[in-house]
């Protein structure tokens, strides 16, 4: 099969795309041809080594993929030749990557795809819908009629939790770029400031009186300073992106309103809590709430391209679908 894959870690350039040996499934693992798959800011952490986990090389990379079965071991119960099928969970822990013609896959983290959702809309929300559940129900335990704030609501996880928050029943406040602000309403939020508005700290304040009961800023500044300011009493800050983020805790403040700070890498997410969390993001998924902003297409063979791209900063509030047959 043709896969995009590494020898050792290192920078985008350590990607080759070339023929690798056909995977072969073990008895409770599914083979799968795959339809598209994508790149994640998490996935150039494992290529480039910032983020260690188990490998075997040649490796190949990404997490994401969309696909139809070919054949299901044993012991994989419910899948069968022809489903239509997704993951968000390969390339780290040991497993190979979802960048390849064809992939293996444990049957308890395969997902089926709903009835009418496009490959390439699940390939593109699968990830970022999933963190939005870790996020936001696993840790946080948003409830009904809590203010939530997202920082960086127009991105991908941002647009995600927005979307969820609301299906919860919280009230959003969000902040994006000023041109972004009618895309953040659009999916639901009940107030949209630009981020680099010189009074957004006034501005929250206002808007929120009673304080921000969950804070979550999917850009990774991480503001606790603010933060921990504008916090309702009990209130929790979720961390979910900033690797190279060293912010000033305030602790006096912190500890006197009971707060709490949650933080989470979906890499170590549980198969149970994936599972979950796959739940949600197929009943949106089959519902049109989780989709993408802007889609861009290329080949498999592009990966290494990819993800230059992602580290340079360019792919913020697009996906990048790569497709195997566009090598054909």
């Amino acid at each position: 099969m043709r896969a995009a894959y590494i020898e050792q870690l290192g920078p985008p350039d350590e990607i080759h795309y070339g023929e690798l040996p056909d995977p072969r499934p073990g008895p409770t693992d599914v083979l799968v041809e795959v339809t598209a798959t994508t790149v994640n800011p998490v996935d150039t952490f494992v290529r480039s080594g910032v983020f260690r986990t188990p490998l075997s090389f040649p490796q190949c990379v990404g997490r994401d993929m969309t696909g139809t079965v070919l054949r299901a071991g044993p012991g994989a119960a419910g899948f069968r030749p022809g489903d239509r099928v997704w993951c968000n969970s390969l390339g780290h822990g040991g497993r190979q990557g979802a960048a390849a013609e064809q992939v293996v896959v444990a049957a308890d983290r395969l997902y089926r795809l709903p009835d009418g959702v496009d490959p390439e809309t699940a390939v593109a929300v699968v990830h970022p819908g999933a963190t939005a559940h870790l996020a936001l129900h696993t840790a946080a335990r948003v409830r009904p009629g809590e203010t939530v704030y997202v920082a960086g609501a127009a991105g991908n996880v941002g647009s995600a939790l927005t979307v969820m928050a609301v299906e919860a029943g919280a009230r959003v406040v969000a902040t994006c770029s000023a041109r972004d602000t009618g895309y953040v309403r659009s999916l639901g939020a009940g107030e949209v400031h630009a981020y680099d508005d010189p009074d957004l700290t006034g501005l929250l304040r206002e808007s929120c009186p009673d304080g921000i009961d969950v804070w979550i800023d999917s850009f990774g500044v991480n503001d606790l300073t603010t933060a921990v300011e504008l916090l309702a009493s009990r209130g929790r800050i979720v961390l979910l992106a900033g690797v190279a983020a060293r912010p000033v805790l305030p602790v006096g403040p912190f500890y006197m309103k009971d707060a709490s700070i949650l933080g989470f890498v979906i890499s170590h997410a549980t198969v149970a809590e994936l599972s979950e969390a796959a739940v949600t993001v197929n009943r949106l998924l089959a519902a049109g709430k989780l989709r993408p902003r802007t889609i861009e297409r290329a080949p498999l063979s592009a990966a290494a391209d990819a993800h230059r791209r992602m580290e340079k900063g360019e792919l913020h509030g697009r996906r990048l679908i790569l497709r195997p047959d566009l090598d054909r």
